[in-house]
C-alpha cells in the first residue's frame, strides 16, 4: 500500500496561501504573498529534498495543479524538483471538466478513487498546497504523514491548512529540527483519537459549579 505524505509551509496562525510570492494566489484579498521566501535556507532546502526525493508521485488540488502547471513546465532547473515534478504522476483531485494538459497529470474525481489508488502499487504520493483536499483526506484517514514547516509569521488571513471540517485526532511527533530562520520543521504520524483529561478539582467549589450552571444556560 502507498503512503500519502502531506506536506505544507504554514504561519504560526495556521495559513498556507500563497508561500511562494505575491502572483501565485491572491484569492479573497490575500496581501502577503511570498511570505516564505525570505525565510528560506538550507535546513529547509533539506527538508524539501527529503519528501521529494524520487520515487513519488504528486497529490493537488486544482488550484495548485494550475498554479504549478504554469511554473514548473517553463523553469531552467532541469536537474531539480522541475526535472522530478516533469516525470512524476500528478494525480489531480477535481471534478472539472478543464484540460490536464500537463505530462503525467491524471484527474482523480473523488476520495473513493484516491482510496483505490492509494491501496495499488506505486511510489508514495506527497500533496503539495491544495488546503482544500485536507479536511477530506483526515476524515477518511487517508493521511499517513504530515511534515509542517511552520514560519515564524503571523498572516491573520488566507486558506488555512486545518479549515472548517477538519476532524479531531492526535498525532505523534516523530521528527523535529529548527531552521535557522526559525522555521519549525516537524513530521507527524497519525496517533488515534484525542485523549481528555480534568486538572479540576475532584470536590468543586460552590462558585465553580455556579460557573458551570451559567455556561450551561447560555449554550
Amino acid at each position: 500500500m502507498r503512503k500519502i505524505i502531506g506536506a505544507a509551509f504554514v504561519s504560526i496562525d495556521g495559513v498556507m496561501q500563497a508561500p511562494g510570492g505575491p502572483a501565485e494566489d491572491w484569492t479573497g484579498g490575500f496581501e502577503h504573498g511570498g511570505w516564505l521566501a525570505p525565510l528560506f535556507d538550507e535546513a529547509l532546502g533539506n527538508q524539501v529534498d527529503s519528501f521529494l526525493k524520487d520515487p513519488f508521485d504528486l497529490l493537488l488540488g486544482r488550484k495548485t495543479w494550475e498554479i504549478f502547471a504554469a511554473h514548473w513546465p517553463f523553469t531552467e532547473d532541469h536537474d531539480g524538483i522541475a526535472a522530478s515534478f516533469a516525470k512524476n504522476r500528478k494525480y489531480v483531485m477535481t471534478r472539472s471538466g478543464m484540460p490536464l494538459d500537463w505530462q503525467g497529470s491524471e484527474r482523480v474525481p473523488d476520495f473513493d478513487a484516491l482510496a483505490a489508488i492509494k491501496a495499488g502499487e506505486g511510489p508514495n504520493i506527497v500533496i503539495q498546497g491544495s488546503s482544500t483536499l485536507y479536511p477530506g483526506l483526515l476524515e477518511r484517514g487517508l493521511i499517513d504523514r504530515l511534515v509542517l514547516m511552520t514560519a515564524p509569521v503571523v498572516l491573520g488571513r488566507g486558506k488555512r491548512l486545518f479549515g472548517g471540517g477538519s476532524p479531531s485526532g492526535r498525532w505523534k511527533l516523530i521528527e523535529h529540527r529548527l531552521s535557522s530562520t526559525g522555521i519549525a520543521m516537524a513530521t507527524y504520524e497519525p496517533d488515534g483519537p484525542v485523549e481528555v483529561a480534568s486538572f479540576a478539582m475532584d470536590d468543586p467549589h460552590p462558585r465553580e459549579l455556579a460557573r458551570r450552571e451559567k455556561l450551561e444556560r447560555e449554550g
